[in-house]
């Protein structure tokens, strides 16, 4: 405590301990990277506050007073406690724990970030993922979720995000069902719809894509279903081709170029930019999909299989 009746400023102190070790102002300041000037100021005004010399000044350099001996092995228990708060903050930043709480949608279940989130446990085993499933939208601003991995055209939350790629989609198929598709834009084929309603035969996706002259026959609600329905060959589904191009029964229909499809965006709540632990699993994962951006957006023309 001062005289003024203020606490000791951790900086003070080691000013008084830079001057003390040293023996001269310009060697503390030489060991410590401070300007000599300033360095000289912040003692005077140290003393000025305490009420009494520090040091007394020689030729030879400066010398600790009664009461310099007497606060020194007080200011030599500060650093010792300061370096020790500062191993157990950077011990942590180096190997991060604690969890980290995910949010994504069902479809990228069935994707290679299923590979990515068990590599990260790996490499950072006291790191756990506390993931949701969900095709509703968590509200990272509710602390609904630390992290979302999100399949959008574009984001207007308020939170911290980044697009991580563009997507691409197509028609998938069993490998029986493609040897009927012709190039005739998909004439006398059916794909499987998504909620229209029953009377409707097209939509108009399916007017802007390879095979506008297919119709909707059958109808589902889910992603899972869809791509189950038609792995058993009940007709094509349009599927994200990082999705479609992993399932062991489904190829790429003959005929078509992948189109655009939405973006993959990864978004955390703006709090947790500069946690380590979700940090870590923030950059480790966009590394990951970037890396792999061939897998996301595909282009090309499908030649016909029917031969196959």
């Amino acid at each position: 405590m001062t005289q003024d009746g203020q606490e000791f400023d951790w900086d003070d102190l080691k000013v008084f301990l830079a001057v003390a070790r040293a023996g001269t102002l310009r060697g503390a300041a030489e060991s410590s990277g401070a300007n000599h000037t300033t360095l000289t100021r912040r003692l005077s005004i140290l003393e000025d506050r305490i009420g009494s010399r520090l040091f007394d000044r020689s030729k030879a350099g400066l010398v600790l007073t009664q009461l310099g001996e007497d606060l020194l092995p007080y200011a030599q228990r500060v650093e010792d406690e300061m370096v020790s708060a500062a191993r157990v903050i950077v011990g942590r930043d180096a190997q991060p724990a604690g969890t980290v709480y995910l949010t994504l949608p069902h479809g990228l279940a069935m994707t290679s970030l299923m590979d990515d989130l068990s590599r990260f446990a790996d490499l950072y085993p006291d790191i756990h993922l506390n993931m949701t499933f969900s095709n509703d939208v968590a509200d990272l601003t509710r602390r609904e979720a630390d992290v979302s991995l999100r399949v959008a055209h574009k984001v207007t939350d308020d939170v911290v995000g980044r697009k991580l790629v563009q997507m691409s989609q197509a028609a998938y198929c069993t490998r029986e069902y493609a040897k009927r598709v012709r190039d005739n834009e998909g004439e006398g084929l059916s794909l499987i719809g998504w909620h229209e309603p029953e009377d409707q035969v097209t939509a108009k996706w399916v007017q802007d894509s390879y095979y506008p002259k297919a119709q909707l026959k059958h109808r589902v609600s889910e992603l899972v279903p869809l791509i189950t329905l038609a792995a058993s060959g009940l007709g094509m589904a349009y599927l994200a081709c990082n999705l479609g191009d992993r399932h062991p029964d489904l190829i790429r229909a003959p005929f078509q170029k992948p189109l655009p499809y939405r973006s993959l965006w990864l978004l955390l709540h703006r709090d947790l930019r500069n946690t380590a632990r979700v940090r870590l699993f923030v950059d480790y994962l966009a590394d990951q999909v970037k890396a792999r951006r061939n897998e996301f957006w595909v282009a090309g023309t499908v030649p016909y299989v029917g031969a196959e």
